[in-house]
């Protein structure tokens, strides 16, 4: 039966296949080049900065939350702008290994979404340290023997992570990033079949963003806490009657079979992740600062520590109450604000709530996430 194209017409899209393979050909030689090119000079900077005695950190979270920003607004497609943030971001991380390979400190075991959110920020050329609680991440960067750390602080469906900010109140270390990742959840097991779970084990904050879904799904089922979604994913290898919350990085890692996928009650489920360091972020124009303030217990005292905000035009974008461990029924409040320290409504409100407040403590001024 004839295919309705003439052996005319078949030669010429042949040879305009051939024609445009040719040209990404070309375009793959130009992109290595260019990216080679970079390398280099980001390899010049390094010595630069090497031969003035500078031994700040080559990292500059402020400059690369710039730069990610200029590949966005420039963007033309046909990639989705998320994707070609991504290349951009994996460039810069592998450019920056040459200069200075990092370590970064991550609530572990393998394959949390904390490690996730970590190679989400820094790019995949930087090495991830696991660590089993929240405050090992903190002292692991404190005692320099990691470059810098992730930790959840909130959740969009559960709210606040309380050891965190708790951690943080005591801490020398300063927020010099955020990362907001979108949370989907899995149910994994080493089972086949939904039928044969009759334990089910996640983090705290996994079991009560899935709540409504298990109540319909695994009704009657125990239910377990662990540390960490990864180390509920490893506590159930080998367990046919034993499944775990997690998400697909642990899948893989953990050889478990997906029973479920995007098991969380609320779409657009996101968790928020600081990263903390020793350094101090320049302004870029678009970014927040974290404080924690205390006022002298009296009426409307709240409102005292809060007006200076007002009064310098300084949006206040969160707040949230934890006990100060210092006497009963004393409160801290944790605030983030619109801007950086440097900026000039910033500075003028940050003094008055010096002068006015019975603690106030700067947790860091940083670049609003970016990807």
């Amino acid at each position: 039966m004839a295919s309705g194209r003439s052996d005319k017409d078949a030669g010429g899209s042949g040879d305009r296949l051939e024609a445009l393979r040719a040209l990404i050909d070309d375009l793959d030689v130009e992109v290595q080049s260019l990216i080679n090119r970079r390398a280099r000079c980001v390899l010049e900077i390094a010595d630069v900065k090497r031969r003035a005695g500078d031994d700040s950190s080559f990292y500059r979270p402020d400059r690369e939350a710039m730069i990610l920003r200029r590949v966005i607004d420039r963007h033309e497609g046909p990639l989705p702008r998320e994707e070609i943030t991504r290349l951009f971001r994996e460039i810069m991380s592998a450019c920056l290994a040459l200069e200075q390979p990092m370590h970064i400190a991550f609530l572990g075991p393998e394959g949390t979404f904390t490690q996730a959110a970590a190679l989400k920020h820094f790019g995949h050329s930087v090495t991830t340290v696991p660590l089993g609680a929240i405050d090992e991440v903190f002292r692991e960067v404190e005692a320099g023997n990691c470059d810098f750390g992730v930790v959840p602080v909130e959740n969009s469906t559960e709210g606040v992570i309380s050891h965190t900010l708790d951690v943080l109140l005591n801490s020398s270390l300063r927020i010099c990033g955020e990362i907001q990742f979108r949370i989907h959840h899995f149910l994994l097991s080493s089972a086949t079949a939904i039928e044969a779970i009759r334990t089910l084990v996640s983090h705290e904050q996994s079991l009560a963003q899935c709540r409504e879904w298990i109540t319909a799904n695994l009704p009657g089922v125990e239910v377990r806490t662990a540390s960490s979604n990864a180390e509920a994913a490893r506590r159930v290898v080998g367990d046919a009657a034993a499944a775990a919350i997690a998400g697909g990085a642990a899948a893989e890692i953990y050889q478990l079979n997906v029973l479920a996928r995007n098991i969380e009650d609320t779409p657009d489920n996101t968790t928020r992740f600081l990263v903390l360091g020793k350094i101090d972020t320049r302004p870029t124009g678009s970014d927040k600062t974290s404080l924690v303030l205390t006022g002298h217990n009296k009426p409307g005292a709240l409102y005292q520590l809060l007006e200076p905000l007002k009064r310098h035009g300084v949006s206040m974008t969160r707040i949230e109450s934890r006990p100060s461990r210092r006497g009963l029924w004393e409160y801290v409040f944790f605030v983030d604000i619109e801007g950086h320290v440097a900026d000039a409504p910033v500075a003028r409100a940050m003094a008055e709530l010096e002068d006015q407040a019975m603690f106030v403590k700067w947790l860091g001024s940083y670049p609003k996430s970016v990807i």
